[in-house]
């Protein structure tokens, strides 16, 4: 808030100066307030003067001079402004101007750091959408709280969002599933099967062919093989959706839809998409089979859409799919995708613009892999044997909170490294812990204090004005940047910052406490530094709630 103040003071600042005849110029360009990283710089700056120059035609550092003369008198706040290196104004802010940060937090309460900046564009994040051969694993878990957590700030801050899990419940992989339930089905008969490497190998395989068995008793093995594939397919990939439903909903993830890739087919839309391009003459016969020119849109080399069998490719049920999505209506689609999908960009991004879409409306997260460790030591997985780690067993093990939180710590284009054992840790080295203590610490000083700083409550002036302790400063100027961390984090689809600035503010608050008491002899100094560690916890909770991490009362 304190930032847009400035942003006004300069603006006015400037027009002053053109009215008098010292700024030839009235274009001014946008303001930018920005924190300098030398503290010694002041508070806040801004490089006005330079963007300025060229349209005034003046040296930027004449220019400063004549802004900062407007600047004088401009807010008794304003402790001092100096002029640093070509131009840069320089803000240093009185300690006693911090207060009405502290009133905006307790005034918003639970919609602090929320913004208009969306304007409601429709954004569908479509995330996880894990074929329904097997239960979700940790790779999932991390998509899982990626595409979340990213839907969340985005909603915050003012898009219309709607998630969507994609079923692939259609293609080889379904029949491969079916085929796999079925020889363990036979297998439970006495039959001799030979059970190949390319099947599925987990138990819950094996689980599936006894309900199977309870089901349909011998029925099956009167059967065709195709027909017998196909009913142990739709059995088992239904029963796997609805394992995934479940874990995603005690990970604490729920969608809005669900859609099945079946369905394109099932009404047509895949054979009418790719009539489209035929007509268009984007797709093309070679070696008989139908190819999409996606060269003409940027990509490496042309797509087969139906291969040379009549079968159609993944991709083209890919290319109807996102059609549909922006026939919905949606400003922009958001993938979440593994990180091997990366050759798979621009080849989506060709289809998109075929379909007269613009493709910067099509955004695409790519999540890296996740290295399970135990106390440090990798936690041996692999996928097609069976033997993986799945989310259900992680979130078990370390409940839903440290695992949100500990796929959120890095940034999801590098590979995360996550330890069970420090996941369940009650000290600082568990970063949820470290952040939710904070939270729980401050209800207790609460309950010690007998108070409540109830949302509506006007913040006593005098109580505030106590607060010019440079721990104090330092504090709110700590909760100063939290609507900023919130909009470039749904700018650039980027939960981790979210993350990251609360182990900051955790930090902070920790050093403040061990500096500082809080409940003092002073009646009012103890009020003012309640309403300063309540609003702590206002944005402590805030913040886990957009990573979809709890904010408990006592730990």
């Amino acid at each position: 808030m304190i930032k847009s103040k400035l942003k006004h003071i300069v603006r006015e600042a400037a027009r002053q100066a053109h009215a008098q005849g010292q700024l030839p110029s009235d274009a001014f360009p946008e303001v930018e307030i920005e924190e300098p990283k030398n503290e010694a710089h002041g508070d806040f700056s801004t490089n006005l003067a330079m963007i300025m120059a060229k349209v005034q035609k003046m040296p930027p550092r004449k220019i400063a001079e004549i802004l900062q003369a407007h600047l004088q008198d401009a807010a008794d706040w304003i402790l001092k402004t100096d002029i640093a290196g070509p131009g840069f104004i320089n803000f240093f802010i009185a300690p006693g101007a911090w207060g009405p940060v502290l009133e905006a937090i307790h005034a918003a309460n639970d919609q602090y750091g929320a913004s208009t900046m969306g304007q409601g564009h429709k954004v569908q994040v479509e995330f996880v959408s894990s074929n329904p051969t097997g239960p979700l694993h940790v790779g999932h878990g991390r998509g899982a709280a990626v595409g979340d957590s990213t839907a969340r700030i985005l909603a915050f801050s003012g898009y219309d969002v709607q998630r969507e899990y994609y079923i692939n419940d259609s293609g080889r992989q379904i029949r491969t599933l079916g085929l796999s339930v079925l020889l363990r089905y036979r297998a439970l008969f006495g039959e001799n099967v030979d059970f190949p490497d390319t099947c599925y190998q987990g138990d819950y395989i094996t689980d599936m062919a006894r309900a199977m068995k309870d089901k349909h008793g011998d029925g099956l093995l009167a059967q065709t093989e195709d027909d017998a594939v196909t009913t142990c397919a739709r059995y088992a990939a239904g029963l796997i959706i609805e394992g995934i439903r479940q874990d995603l909903v005690d990970f604490g993830v729920s969608f809005d839809q669900w859609f099945s890739e079946q369905s394109l087919y099932d009404s047509g839309r895949v054979d009418a998409c790719i009539a489209a391009l035929r007509e268009k003459q984007q797709v093309y016969e070679k070696d008989g089979a139908l190819w999409f020119k996606s060269t003409d849109f940027g990509d490496e080399k042309d797509r087969v859409v139906v291969r040379n069998n009549g079968i159609t490719t993944y991709f083209a049920s890919d290319i109807a799919y996102h059609q549909e999505k922006f026939e919905r209506g949606f400003d922009t689609v958001i993938d979440v995708w593994g990180a091997d999908h990366h050759g798979y960009i621009p080849r989506m991004k060709a289809a998109v613009e075929a379909s007269g879409t613009n493709p910067e409306q099509f955004q695409v997260i790519l999540v890296q892999l996740v290295n399970l460790l135990r106390s440090g030591e990798p936690v041996a997985m692999s996928t097609r044997a069976g033997e993986f780690v799945t989310l259900q067993d992680v979130v078990k093990e370390v409940g839903r909170d440290a695992a949100r939180f500990l796929f959120l710590t890095r940034h999801y284009d590098s590979t995360l490294d996550f330890d069970l054992e420090v996941a369940k840790q009650k000290s600082n080295d568990n970063p949820v812990y470290y952040v939710q203590y904070v939270h729980a610490r401050i209800a207790s000083i609460c309950r010690k204090a007998a108070i409540d700083v109830t949302d509506d409550e006007t913040l006593d002036a005098k109580a505030l004005a106590t607060l010019t302790t440079p721990e104090d400063v330092q504090l709110i100027k700590q909760l100063n940047r939290y609507p900023d961390i919130i909009a470039a984090s749904a700018r650039f689809r980027e939960p981790h910052r979210v993350t990251f600035y609360l182990m900051t503010l955790a930090g902070a608050f920790h050093s403040y406490y061990n500096r500082q008491r809080v409940l003092t002899d002073d009646p009012m100094a103890t009020k003012g530094r309640l309403y300063l560690v309540t609003a702590v916890q206002k944005v402590i909770r805030n913040g886990l709630a957009l990573l979809g991490v709890s904010a408990p009362e006592r730990m």
